[in-house]
């Protein structure tokens, strides 16, 4: 419930959409339906697929309708079975993914410094039933691609990467995309680069990219040439149209999440237990998340802080409370998971994400810091 007077009288959410450009939009939308050509691989998907391919640097890109069923293809088409490592402190698409599958997810811990996967916990989790990992680019930085690489290889082990935050990223010189046998994509409406829904298969293995386009379209490989098991993950022309008008404006969406980060790290600086998840210097980052962090030496403790905030309208969230092992049927599954996730639980209990994106200005940050510090100095 908001106080009388809100510092902000409209809600400020996290990840409200990026709308590039408008009238190109609205022509490709006019131009699919000159063409009476709305889903089934229409060329405006193509294109799309074409540019995203691209940008990334890979050979081939499969959109999919969104970014879970591209998970559940990405799944299928690397063959896992048994068991699967993934990390807890993910969106909960990511285990329900395997599980809808009949694939037991097996939740490793993560990095506190990075929030992505720990390696060494990764290796620890590893039996006879393990066929793969994947692991979770977190935050618009990169998870730890070398050493789970590494893990892979030496125990004949799938390795695909859920690239959900992590569209225009860079480690090193390589973009995110080509790491391991497949990387899957988001354009959720909540991402940084959208198409009102939709997302990707990305990969370099031409194998897995046939088999991939095969169950996105029920099996389809010919008009009535049924070959595969298949399902519907077609991406629309309408969504492929976003997509497109969106692609233009990714540079200017950046340069504004980094100007909102800088912001965040400068308005927030001082205050005793809060602080901005460093994005690192791993390469390229699309800056797409601003993660607040209240300590032990805050204080005032991180429901509170997040209660100041929704008070004056600000919407900030819990990403990703209380962690996927907490929340069913996971929970029920394996109730003494948070034995082995000491790092996930604490990190799960510290964060915020704060409104960021082309709505937030600087002058929203300072008065969101204002807030924050308000109520810590409060307490």
């Amino acid at each position: 419930m908001t106080s009388p007077d809100p510092a902000f009288t409209e809600p400020l959410h996290v990840g409200r959409p990026n709308i590039g450009d408008p009238e190109e939009f609205l022509r490709l939308v006019q131009g699919a339906l000159d063409r009476r050509w709305l889903s089934n691989d229409g060329p405006l998907v193509r294109e799309l697929e074409t540019r995203i391919a691209e940008r990334l640097g890979v050979a081939h890109c499969v959109a999919t309708t969104n970014g879970t069923i591209a998970l559940e293809i990405a799944i299928r088409a690397l063959g896992m079975t048994g068991e699967v490592i993934v990390p807890s402190f993910t969106f909960v698409a990511t285990p329900h993914s395997l599980s809808w599958q009949g694939i037991t997810p097996v939740f490793a811990d993560i990095d506190p410094d990075t929030h992505c996967l720990d390696p060494a916990s990764v290796r620890r989790l590893i039996t006879p039933r393990t066929t793969g990992i994947i692991g979770v680019h977190l935050w618009g930085r990169p998870a730890p691609v070398t050493e789970l690489e590494e893990i892979a290889e030496e125990h004949g082990l799938q390795l695909m990467f859920d690239a959900a935050h992590a569209f225009g990223v860079s480690l090193g010189d390589r973009m995110v995309g080509s790491f391991g046998r497949a990387e899957v994509l988001s354009f959720h409406a909540t991402k940084f680069f959208n198409s009102v829904e939709g997302g990707a298969i990305v990969t370099d293995d031409a194998d897995i990219a046939r088999t991939a386009r095969l169950m996105r379209n029920f099996g389809f490989a010919g008009e009535d040439d049924v070959v595969y098991e298949g399902t519907n993950g077609k991406m629309t022309e309408v969504c492929a149209a976003m997509g497109l008008a969106n692609l233009g404006a990714l540079d200017e969406v950046v340069t504004t999440n980094r100007r909102n980060y800088d912001a965040y790290v400068r308005e927030l600086q001082g205050i005793e237990g809060v602080s901005v998840l460093p994005i690192g210097e791993q390469g390229r980052s699309n800056y797409q998340y601003v993660v607040m962090l209240i300590d032990e030496a805050c204080a005032a403790t991180r429901e509170e802080v997040l209660a100041a905030l929704r008070d004056n309208n600000v919407l900030a969230r819990r990403y990703f409370w209380p962690g996927c092992h907490r929340m069913e049927p996971y929970r029920t599954m394996f109730p003494e998971a948070g034995a082995n996730l000491p790092e996930t639980e604490r990190v799960a209990e510290r964060v915020i994400v704060m409104p960021t994106g082309t709505s937030v200005d600087e002058q929203a940050v300072a008065a969101i810091a204002r807030i924050v510090r308000a109520r810590v100095e409060a307490a």
